[in-house]
């Protein structure tokens, strides 16, 4: 059987797409699997997963010039039979390996050139120049490897045209990670939002919907801030006495958050990359059996309000925020059968049971596909 080496420099040794799902559904398929990290935690042996460390660099530029380095000479003296790449940065590190013979797989988690023109650290012009420049290097490179894995069927869609041997395999929750759906009566007035905290991810308006709610709702607030100046400004927001901030909590933590709460959040802003996006958190609510209070895109409200499971909003209108929260709040038996609803649907089809039959035939025919990608 193939030995396979996953390699990421920015995600954590625990990342759920990455070990959670890939890593250990490949090995319980009989592949000899090895994950690549760069995070400190030293080498471990987890659920027939090897994880091998390069060693935490702190700061991006030191992570973009040197842990990828570091992870490539890790990767190197593996000797794999194929290396599934997980970070942008990673892709000279890929095209170094297909120069020693190696089969190389970029998995594309997000779409980084309309990533890209969302930052508002960059100048417009700024944001498009590198958005053109990343978009013309991924397309020399991704080209040359022998597949490509994505993380949306919107983004499968963009890599079909430069490599035929594309699948999206989507971040889909894990069938009855997160419990059965809890007791509606043990349902606290509270709602959360779980995941990495910014503004572009609409905190700001959550805090501010927050100071607006006539319900006694509160809001749990889980996960990190991605700027330590964002999270001064909204915990001045007199909106910040009714959140209950938990930072960062394992998968257990989460559960428990998702299990007391009547309804989740992911009320992203309508950046380019936000528009056809799958968030995961959104499928997670889901699949704790809670409605999603989500950005009214219209591909979210396809999910949303096509298996009537939440209430789309305008994420940027901390009212109607607030207005969705209260109606939840108020109207205990509406939530609890969108509930329902979001829960039936993860289980009929959004769940990683389906993704990982997709990932598995997708390393079953790479052999045969490397052959046809030779050729471009």
């Amino acid at each position: 059987m193939y030995r396979i080496a996953h390699l990421t420099s920015a995600h954590p040794r625990n990342d759920t797409r990455i070990f959670i799902k890939q890593c250990r559904t490949l090995a319980a398929h009989g592949y000899d699997v090895t994950l690549v990290v760069a995070d400190a935690g030293g080498e471990q042996l987890r659920d027939g997963v090897r994880i091998v460390d390069a060693g935490h660099l702190p700061g991006r530029l030191n992570r973009i010039f040197h842990t990828t380095r570091r992870v490539f000479d890790q990767a190197a003296a593996l000797d794999a039979d194929i290396y599934h790449l997980h970070d942008p940065e990673l892709i000279p590190a890929g095209l170094k390996l297909k120069r020693l013979g190696k089969t190389v797989i970029f998995d594309a988690h997000e779409d980084v050139p309309r990533q890209l023109l969302g930052k508002p650290y960059l100048g417009p012009l700024a944001r498009h120049a590198l958005s053109l420049a990343y978009a013309l290097f991924e397309r020399y490179a991704c080209a040359r490897f022998d597949g490509i894995v994505t993380a949306t069927p919107f983004i499968r869609d963009g890599f079909l045209r430069i490599n035929p041997n594309t699948v999206d395999v989507n971040n889909f929750p894990l069938i009855g990670e997160l419990g059965a759906a809890a007791a509606w009566a043990d349902k606290r007035a509270e709602v959360c939002y779980v995941g990495g905290i910014g503004a572009i991810r609409g905190i700001r308006e959550l805090v501010q919907a927050a100071a607006l709610l006539r319900s006694p709702a509160r809001v749990n607030l889980v996960g990190q801030f991605s700027e330590p100046a964002l999270e001064a400004d909204v915990q001045a927001d007199p909106g910040w006495a009714r959140v209950n901030p938990f930072g960062f909590l394992d998968r257990a933590g989460v559960r428990d958050i998702m299990q007391r709460s009547v309804a989740g959040v992911v009320a992203f802003h309508p950046l380019p990359n936000h528009l056809d996006a799958h968030p995961t958190k959104m499928f997670e609510y889901m699949s704790a059996g809670i409605p999603v209070i989500a950005s009214h895109f219209p591909l979210w409200r396809t999910i949303i309000e096509g298996n009537h499971c939440g209430l789309c909003v305008d994420p940027q209108d901390p009212a109607a925020i607030a207005a969705a929260i209260d109606h939840l709040v108020q109207h205990p038996e509406v939530a609890k059968k969108m509930g329902e609803n979001g829960r039936r649907a993860v289980l009929e089809k959004y769940n990683w049971s389906v993704q990982a039959r997709k990932l598995t035939d997708f390393y079953g025919a790479i052999p045969h596909a490397k052959q046809a990608i030779a050729t471009l």
